[in-house]
């Protein structure tokens, strides 16, 4: 460790990413975003750990948000939850938290315990820290895959459901986000020259390739491969798009390409409004809308469309300038860091 410093490394352990950060008395000096497809086995997460090992290096304190139980590689959401506990375990042995939502952090030994406590409980360590820094707010978190929905009041999370069963129900967790969602999962028709063309219903492309046609995209948020394992450009995005309405990219103008991205993105939007209109009825309607996450762009927009003041999660936690947008990209990670640093 660092002579004077106190060094807490914050993991995000999910199915698809392992997003991992370094706090440094109180402050986000690090963060770092690793595609890791658990699906594919829990050498995976061996793999992404080592990749990270800069990030932890010298850590006195690791704390952990387990989110990863979901991937098919379990028999259950327990069983995941165990195992993955078992792997921080050996990897961690010592000095090492979990988080386990209302309960807060707790050892690895009674997370054993806990484990729908535990289960993908990452959102409510970034609301728990958001509610903290912005007050009353309605948090929007887009990641990659899922956007969380949170109302914050009187400086705590005011959730209505806890597990992921639960959140559906209330709208606080919506089974979208700004990079791998297939687009038969926005939409079942798109408007190709002004006819609404039903879609394949194939994984010929993901909301990636419409964020990239539209030029919001950062590409290091884009860590998996695409559809057809080709080049993530404008050209290859519009050819993976054209195969969703049977045509070929030839077959249209680039801005009539670009119409039909549009119409995915917005479609998006639209779910994510309507979920965000349900949880903020319980706010002021001068609070904030707080965006975190990979798809902060998209959450920009919602903001604007619900006549609501936007916050970037990016510029209320303390983090060095120059890793701000990475530490929001990876928010569950910032928040489990900067939360256990504040217990020390």
């Amino acid at each position: 460790m660092e002579k004077g410093k106190r060094i807490v490394a914050g993991f995000d352990v999910g199915g698809a990413h392992l997003k991992v950060t370094r706090a440094e008395d109180g402050r986000i000096v690090a963060a770092a975003t690793i595609a890791m497809p658990l699906w594919q086995g829990l050498d995976q997460l061996e793999f992404a750990l080592r990749e990270a090992e800069p990030l932890y290096r010298g850590a006195g304190l690791h704390a952990f948000t387990v989110t990863g139980e979901l991937s098919d590689i379990f028999p259950s959401r327990e069983a995941g939850v165990v195992t993955l506990l078992k792997q921080i375990a050996d990897r961690f042995p010592a000095e090492s938290l979990i988080y386990a939502g209302p309960k807060g952090f707790v050892g690895i030994d009674q997370a054993a315990n806990l484990t729908m406590d535990v289960a993908s409980a990452n959102w409510h360590a970034t609301a728990a820290l958001a509610a903290r820094l912005a007050g009353d707010a309605l948090l929007v978190d887009m990641g990659s895959t899922t956007t969380d929905m949170i109302a914050l009041k009187a400086c705590a999370v005011a959730n209505e459901g806890y597990s992921d069963a639960e959140r559906l129900l209330t709208g606080e967790l919506v089974y979208t986000g700004f990079t791998r969602t297939f687009l038969f999962g926005v939409a079942s028709s798109a408007p190709v020259r002004g006819k609404l063309t039903p879609l394949m219903n194939e994984y010929f492309a993901s909301i990636a390739d419409a964020h990239r046609i539209l030029g919001v995209l950062d590409e290091a948020d884009d860590r998996h491969p695409s559809a057809d394992g080709r080049e993530k450009t404008v050209t290859g995005s519009i050819a993976r798009l054209a195969r969703m309405v049977g045509q070929d990219a030839a077959d249209l103008l680039p801005g009539e390409w670009r119409d039909v991205a549009s119409w995915f993105s917005e479609r998006q939007l639209r779910m994510i409004h309507d979920a965000a209109f349900r949880v903020a009825g319980k706010l002021a309607g001068d609070a904030p809308i707080v965006g975190a996450g990979t798809g902060r762009w998209q959450v920009s927009r919602l903001a604007q469309r619900m006549e609501r003041r936007f916050i970037d999660f990016a510029d209320i936690i303390p983090a060095d300038d120059a890793v701000r947008g990475e530490a929001s990209s990876a928010a569950p990670a910032s928040a489990i860091a900067l939360l256990a640093a504040d217990r020390e």
